[in-house]
């Protein structure tokens, strides 16, 4: 009998395929000891209460305390988060992430008087206090957050109540990640040579990209059936999340979960909304693209477990993480030196923790501080997708560097709505790119063939999860119980209305919410689609203008968070006000169907 394929433990992972997170902390030392810092300075926090309205002097005291204390919080979570996981199950790192979690919450609590303090301030007082003072300067965009968001604001006493919840209300998202991550196990599985193998979240992707389709069918049908086993429990978890958005909405004086969660970014509702109908009128082209894939594989039903295998045939693309990185590099000259010179800096210094390991965090992101270099996550394996995630996160690695670099703490912080077109627009050049050097008709098919899949991931199905959210936050608004059955049944229906006549409508893809990280973090993921969206046009403007286009979009990255998203974006070239960037994106997806149409 063959010895099953383990993932292996984390000290067996080589030093050069980790990430460096010492550049954050050098020990555990220094870590304690900003923690006892911030512990001591959070009790000093009452003494800025009730000044803050007395002089220019006073705020700027009161601002640079805040400031100060946010950043040494964050400092201290994000290393702390990043450490758990690197192994979930590493019972001293759950610790320091509890502690640290806590002191955020202890923190918010702490500092939870300020915004409705400076909201006692008048307005014309505050625009005085940032003329005569330039030390104020650098809040300028944060004092107008403040003010922007007046009416949803609470009482000091009300502020400090929500603030004391903060724990309370991460429950439902940290219970699922728990649960997901480091309970979760998964059967075993064969792989295209017969052998088994344990399943992963990291590997199932991979199994789904086989030619074998009863591989494909075994990993489908085994993911879906371990996940079945926890149906309520999951779905218990995610309806207390919702709860959660509605209570706060409704605290907020929002009228609905999803304002609330768009007021964050200041992005109108008609962006979210004009996302989903647009996309819902314009489904033809993917339909014709199904109906292009079941051809393509010469099946009689094409079934869920088909979608992500490339339907160009005797072509394998197997890609080493070194080869990887230089693709990456060699599709982002466009960008210019500067950015290369820095994407080649986190290649070689730490920044990317590559390979999966017994109880790391599934999927990818890229995290970091403020004072420290930005980091990745990857679980890779050597496929085209994952060559693309390393793109995509390192997109938004480099945004995170130009931000930090240009702007003060309190600017730093970019809003997700436009992180996601930096990591996409990286994205869009290596499809470019490709296209544009393989000789191989058969690979430069493969290559369309993953652009036009990631489109459907990246907008198809972002915009179907968009809608799922909305659904069932407005059943839970409306007092429609949200069950395991209830929530299935909207999700079996968006996917028949989004895949197709052509596609079979497996009855496991039903529970796929179950697994979506996402929907934890309410209203999130339609930035995908709009991200790419905006990213294309972006990338168009590169391409064809050259450097008046690259450093309009390197002030795009180094604007950080110092303005609203709709105006850096603005600033940039795209207006998603409007309907044309997805329109534009749409068209384009319909003409690229064509041309793989054509080659195969």
């Amino acid at each position: 009998m063959s010895q099953v394929n383990k993932l292996p433990k984390r000290e067996e992972i080589p030093a050069e395929l980790k990430w460096k997170l010492e550049h954050i902390y050098p020990d555990e030392q220094a870590w304690e000891e900003d923690y006892q810092w911030v512990k001591n300075a959070v009790s000093r926090a009452a003494e800025y209460k009730g000044t803050l309205g007395r002089s220019a002097e006073q705020l700027q005291k009161g601002l640079d305390f805040y400031a100060l204390v946010a950043e040494k919080i964050d400092k201290l979570y994000v290393f702390a988060h990043m450490k758990k996981d690197e192994d979930n199950s590493n019972t001293k790192a759950q610790a320091l992430f509890d502690r640290a979690r806590s002191l955020m919450v202890e923190g918010s609590s702490a500092v939870s008087f300020l915004m409705p303090e400076l909201l006692t301030v008048p307005e014309e007082k505050l625009k005085s206090y940032l003329n005569e003072n330039e030390g104020l300067r650098i809040y300028d965009h944060f004092l107008d957050e403040i003010i922007r968001r007046r009416e949803h604001t609470l009482s000091e006493e009300q502020e400090q109540i929500l603030a004391m919840a903060g724990e309370l209300a991460a429950a439902p998202g940290t219970i699922f990640t728990m649960l997901n991550n480091a309970d979760l196990r998964f059967p075993n599985v064969h792989d295209e040579k017969g052998e088994e193998i344990e399943l992963t979240k990291g590997r199932y992707i991979q199994l789904m990209e086989s030619r074998n389709r009863e591989v494909r069918k075994e990993a489908f049908q085994t993911l879906y059936q371990t996940y079945e086993k926890q149906k309520n429990t999951i779905a218990a978890t995610l309806n207390s999340s919702i709860k959660k958005d509605v209570f706060f909405s409704r605290v907020r004086k929002y009228a609905s979960t999803l304002e609330a969660s768009l007021d964050d970014n200041n992005i109108p509702l008609s962006v979210y909304d004009n996302l989903i109908e647009t996309v819902s009128q314009n489904l033809d082209a993917m339909y014709k693209y199904v109906a292009l894939r079941k051809r393509a594989l010469g099946v009689d039903e094409l079934h869920m477990y088909d979608l992500y295998v490339p339907i160009v045939r005797d072509v394998e693309m197997k890609i080493p993480y070194d080869d990887a990185r230089k693709m990456v590099a060699e599709g982002l000259k466009p960008l210019g030196d500067e950015y290369l010179s820095i994407l080649q800096e986190g290649y070689a210094n730490g920044w990317i923790d590559v390979m999966e390991n017994e109880g790391k965090t599934s999927g990818a992101y890229s995290w970091g501080t403020y004072s420290a270099h930005p980091y990745v996550l990857l679980n890779y394996q050597d496929n085209v997708d994952n060559v693309f995630t390393l793109a995509h996160e390192m997109g938004h690695a480099l945004h995170t560097w130009f931000s930090s670099k240009n702007q003060p703490f309190i600017k730093a912080e970019y809003k997700i709505f436009v992180a996601e077109v930096a990591s996409t627009l990286n994205e869009i050049l290596l499809t470019e790119h490709l296209l544009n050097t393989l000789e191989d008709p058969g690979q430069k098919a493969y290559i369309l063939n993953h652009y036009l899949e990631q489109f459907r991931g990246t907008v198809y199905r972002q915009t179907m999860f968009a809608e799922f959210e909305k659904i069932i936050h407005n059943m839970e608004e409306t007092g429609q119980p949200l069950t395991c059955e209830s929530m299935s049944r909207v999700y079996r229906d968006l996917n028949e209305k989004y895949y197709g006549p052509e596609m079979h409508i497996d009855q496991e893809i039903s529970l796929e919410w179950m697994r979506i990280p996402h929907f934890y973090r309410s209203f999130y993921v339609y930035q995908y689609a709009t991200g790419f969206c905006a990213a294309a046009a972006l990338a168009n403007k590169i391409l064809n203008e050259g450097e008046p286009a690259v450093k309009r979009y390197i002030q795009f990255l180094s604007g950080g968070g110092s303005d609203y998203p709709i105006n850096l974006l603005k600033m940039a070239g795209v207006d998603m006000t409007t309907t044309e960037p997805v329109e534009t994106a749409l068209k384009n997806f319909s003409v690229m169907v064509d041309k793989l149409e054509k080659l195969l």
